[in-house]
């Protein structure tokens, strides 16, 4: 777009805009922020505001839209949430001295992954920026939280490792390169950001991020084998700089997350589980909103990140569980929730200060959390669990910096800083004499009011002061006539009249040149506490960190005393022995008492196969051992009367399905998919759960996909295994191999009714009772006699399928009778020699034989 048939204000807009065409530029003129033609035609639609056509430039109309910059956030939330990305462009000239358009210059680029703004943030919830790279069939990783300083990186090793590493992470904004070829996983995220290909440069990479951390090498940050993650590392890095434009002091070190570390989720198994996100997309109903009791919103990130990644540290899950043993044995959970309420939010407030962009409240809110400390020492003086005793010791009161707050910041200090009235009197002794005169010195007004008074004898003098009209001495129109000849009239009221003498005049300037005065003192003076605080800004991050888990374990014991949770056992050697479990998310939401049923998995008792009716609880049943299992290796408490849980690799489920329309695949497809990724992945250490397999599809293929799929699982892979069917042919099974058994869950008939028992019986179920839930969910009763009828003629007919296992496993036996005459005669033809009729002939031959 030429510019040289513009005005100067269009041409500087546009010279500006040229240097961020992808994104929305809010450019500042007086009291709002701007967009002109594109931009102002997308923000008009994505905002709902007023598309107008202002002026011309270039001899055509200016499509333009607006937002009042005092209201900017609310916008701007919505357009982060959208996905989209902004840059703020400011004033940062005087337009007093500015011979055509004030200057102007970009400040701060708002991206949905790097935002820190409280007011465009979800406070329980982790705000993501992630990169990703590829070389070959190999990923790298990377992500940072802008609003604590963390920055991780991994190496997934496939397409099927990324898609559960980015459904864990659920990236706020996601930077890839020009060349990546698996678009199809990411496609659906918002807020992409296609880069460069040389901004993953390796060498690149490692070069800014020992700028970043003042380091010569990353070898002591542990990365140096994830060569990838770096990549991504460096890619994310420039664009943090580039967007930020300010020093990034918080983000002080990078680490490595490997597979290895803890249990592995994929995406399916996350889904299906419900882990912070329920099937429907809402937060209800989901395990965090049952444990997510937590004092902090800090504190509640921190246990949703634990959910997305349980461990397989043994060492550090028992400093987990013994901590909420001390918790709920010393009944101190009581004592330090309260005060942690007080605490806030400080791990954002602590990065906002670094990127010095916190407000006076947040200052405040530091202070108020400081002044916790003291009271969180006293609860955890007594501790005798060792892992507490250093997160008593990370939170230890800060008095210097709590002192300083305290005197420097006022108890409730205004939104913003551009007002005043931010730092306390008695901070700084200038500043009090400025502001004393700022505010009209009250003194001085007091005693002009009562000596003009008692000089024109009018008793309803009054000297007043508005920021339209400066001071005033205002009097009635009744004594308007006693008003001495040096007073000046300012102004004509309908009862009274404002006048102005030469001493008010000369005390009105001292006082508009002081406001001015106290006003840049005090914002000179706000930003050096940023200058005093950063030195401590180590020492603030460790607090932090430590005050979050501090809430998620005394959170932990709440629950399990609140839930009645017993302590697991975790196990070196592998199996999962239940006795009582429940669902945590089920049992919360059921009027009647929840059936609680135990599971029994060792090496000898691999697979269960599980029976009984729909609606019967064999999905909850299912769930529940995953759910247990999971939070076990959290650190958590389970719902449970007793658990020992062995060490598990990895979780997956195959738990219901729905079409992917969008991918054009089916039910089955999607069935197919999630089991093809079970069999190629589980191991002997893994648990799987396995709902319905080969429903999707006719009967025979059905039964013969589910019964080779067991078949894998129970001699091939050996996997822990609970495998729920329809198919009673499956229970056959348990007759054939060893670490196979049946389980059922039962149910009564009473007067053709269903009566759902919901507790789990060793053995087969006897029967399915399909007919009676399909009365339950009203079928008409018509349907149901018909359907009954035809039962009675199908199982008088049907001869019964029986399958054995293979002498050679997995090679599944065919299901028709190769020696029947129909065959024989189709294994016989020369079907390339047929004509259409003759085809045709023979398929009705065929057609009479059968």
């Amino acid at each position: 777009m030429t510019t040289q048939n513009h005005t100067p204000m269009m041409r500087q807009y546009m010279t500006i805009k040229a240097e961020f065409p992808s994104i929305l530029l809010f450019y500042r003129m007086g009291d709002f922020y701007e967009l002109f033609y594109d931009d102002a035609k997308k923000a008009a639609d994505l905002l709902d505001i007023s598309l107008t056509a202002r002026g011309k430039s270039g001899g055509n109309a200016i499509p333009m839209a607006g937002v009042p910059y005092h209201a900017v956030e609310a916008y701007l939330a919505k357009l982060v949430q959208l996905g989209e990305s902004v840059a703020i462009c400011e004033q940062v000239g005087d337009p007093a001295t500015s011979k055509g358009p004030v200057e102007r210059k970009v400040v701060k680029i708002v991206t949905p992954g790097t935002v820190s703004d409280e007011a465009l943030l979800t406070e329980r919830k982790d705000n993501l920026l992630v990169s990703i790279y590829q070389e070959k069939a190999q990923f790298g990783l990377a992500y940072l939280d802008m609003t604590s300083g963390r920055f991780v990186i991994c190496q997934p090793k496939n397409e099927e490792q990324l898609q559960a590493e980015l459904q864990r992470l659920s990236p706020a904004e996601l930077l890839y390169p020009e060349s990546f070829a698996a678009f199809s996983v990411i496609e659906h995220i918002k807020g992409l950001r296609r880069r460069p290909d040389w901004e993953f440069e390796l060498q690149t990479a490692q070069s800014l991020l020992n700028q970043q951390f003042q380091t010569k090498e990353l070898n002591g940050f542990g990365v140096t084998d994830y060569p990838l993650g770096i990549a991504a590392a460096g890619c994310l890095m420039q664009y943090v700089k580039d967007t930020q434009r300010t020093h990034l002091p918080h983000i002080r070190s990078i680490k490595a997350e490997s597979a290895q570390q803890g249990v592995i989720l994929d995406a399916a198994t996350r889904r299906n589980l419900e882990l912070t996100q329920n099937l429907q997309g809402g937060t209800d109903n989901t395990l965090a909103s049952v444990l997510d009791k937590t004092s902090t919103p800090m504190g509640s990130r921190l246990l949703k990140r634990w959910l997305h990644f349980p461990l397989r540290n043994t060492e550090v899950l028992n400093n987990r569980h013994q901590s909420v043993d001390w918790f709920l044995s010393s009944d101190c959970f009581n004592d330090i929730q309260p005060v942690l309420k007080q605490v806030g939010d400080i791990e954002r407030i602590v990065a906002r200060i670094a990127l010095r962009s916190a407000r006076p409240r947040d200052f405040a809110r530091l202070r108020n959390a400081l002044g916790t400390l003291p009271l969180l020492q006293d609860s955890l003086q007594s501790a005798t669990v060792k892992h507490l005793q250093v997160l008593a010791n990370n939170v230890q009161p800060i008095d210097a910096l709590y002192q300083l707050l305290s005197t420097a910041i006022v108890d409730n200090p205004p939104v913003i800083i551009r007002d005043g009235g931010v730092i306390a009197p008695g901070y700084h002794a200038e500043l009090d004499t400025l502001r004393d005169l700022s505010q009209g010195a009250t003194n001085f007004l007091a005693e002009l009011e009562q000596r003009e008074k008692e000089k024109t004898g009018i008793h309803s003098l009054k000297v007043g002061y508005n920021k339209v009209h400066g001071f005033f001495i205002e009097v009635s129109r009744a004594n308007s006539n006693q008003v001495p000849a040096d007073y000046i009239r300012r102004q004509t009221l309908k009862n009274n009249e404002r006048f102005i003498t030469e001493e008010l005049k000369s005390h009105e300037e001292k006082v508009l040149t002081a406001q001015s005065r106290f006003l840049a003192l005090e914002k000179r003076l706000y930003d050096e506490l940023f200058d005093v605080i950063l030195p401590e800004l180590d020492k603030l991050q460790i607090l932090a960190e430590s005050l979050a888990e501090l809430d998620v374990l005394s959170n932990f014991a709440e629950r399990a005393d609140t839930l009645n949770y017993v302590k697991p056992s975790i196990a070196q050697e592998p199996g999962i022995n239940i006795d009582g479990g429940r669902h945590p998310v089920v049992e919360q939401m059921t009027q009647d008492a929840f059936i609680a049923n135990p599971v029994v998995l060792t090496n000898s008792r691999k697979m269960l196969i599980i029976t009984g009716p729909n609606m019967g609880g064999k999905s909850t049943y299912m769930r529940q051992t995953a759910l247990i299992t999971l939070l076990a290796h959290v650190g958590c408490y389970v719902p449970a009367e007793s658990a020992t849980i062995g060490m598990v690799d990895r979780i997956f489920t195959r738990i219901g399905a729905s079409d992917d329309l969008a991918s054009g695949r089916s039910t089955f497809m999607v069935e197919m998919t999630e089991t093809a990724n079970i069999l190629h992945n589980a191991t002997d250490k893994s648990l799987v759960l396995l709902d319905e397999i080969g429903r999707g599809t006719s009967t025979y293929d059905g039964l013969s996909l589910a019964w080779a799929c067991a078949e894998m699982l129970a001699l091939k892979t050996k996997a822990f295994t609970l495998f729920a069917s329809h198919y009673f042919e499956l229970t056959l099974l348990a007759d054939q191999i060893e670490n196979l058994a049946n389980v059922h869950l039962d149910a009564k008939e009473h007067d053709d009714k269903i009566i759902f028992m919901h507790a789990v019986q060793e053995g087969a179920a006897s029967k399915s009772f399909g007919l009676q839930v399909a009365q339950l969910a009203g079928v008409p009763k018509q349907v149901i006699q018909r359907a009954k009828q035809k039962l009675q003629e199908l199982e008088q007919n049907h001869t019964p399928v029986t399958i054995q296992t293979s002498s050679q496993p997995f090679e599944q036996l065919p299901l028709i009778d190769t020696d029947h005459p129909v065959v024989q005669e189709i294994r016989s033809l020369d079907i390339d020699s047929l004509s259409a009729k003759q085809a045709l002939d023979l398929l009705y031959a065929l057609k009479a034989q059968i």
